[in-house]
Order: structure tokens, then sequence, then C-alpha cells
């Protein structure tokens, strides 16, 4: 019976994430799918990301790499903080804030795991 040549792996050879071919370990992009590996993405330090969250709304995200999702943060935080004269900031911003800390907290996790690139 031939040997599956998924068992012949080589000492500097890994499986593509996405599709599971054989590939050299340091490339970037799959030759087979084109799919960019994720071990040349830099690990988060998710307690770095929630404490960035917690001083300044949405800078968690900006460490994590999601620029858009914590600028849209720290513009809904600045208005939930202007809205605290009408009262309604007082529930809108402590909201976001602890979305904000546990958002970024998460996502340095699944960064990590591999689970979202």
């Amino acid at each position: 019976m031939p040997e599956n040549p998924r068992e012949r792996k080589a000492a500097d050879e890994i499986f593509c994430w996405s599709c599971g071919n054989l590939i050299k370990k340091h490339a970037e992009i799959c030759p087979e799918c084109g799919a960019r590996q994720r071990h040349s993405q830099p690990l988060k330090n998710p307690g770095i990301a929630a404490v960035a969250s917690f001083f300044v709304v949405g800078l968690g995200q900006i460490y994590n790499g999601q620029f858009f999702k914590g600028f849209m943060l720290m513009i809904a935080g600045l208005i939930s903080a202007l809205l605290i004269m009408a009262l309604i900031g007082f529930i809108l911003y402590p909201v976001i804030w602890i979305y904000a800390i546990y958002d970024a907290y998460k996502t340095a996790e699944k960064i990590n795991a591999h689970l979202i690139t």
C-alpha cells in the first residue's frame, strides 16, 4: 500500500492552515491555495489589550490591529461621554467601555489561537 504523502513531513515543512498541503515552514503564502500563513503574525498579549482599552476606549482594538473598530469605539466613547450632560451617557459610556475591554481581551486570545487574522 503506498504511503500517504502527508505523512512524510520534513523538519522544514508544515501543513497549510487553510488547505492542509505541505509547505515550507517559513512560507508566508501557501503556493497551493494562496492563503497567508498565520505563523508569521506576532502574538498579542490579552492583558495589554485589555489595559489599553481600560485607559482609552478602543486602544486595545488598535493594539490588536483592528484600526477601524478601535477608532469607531473611540468616537462612540467620545459621543457617549458628551451625552453625560443629557444623562443617557451615564448608562451608555460604561457599556461601551466594558465592551471595549472585553472585546480587546477576547480578540487578542483569538489572534494567539490563530482563529482570526
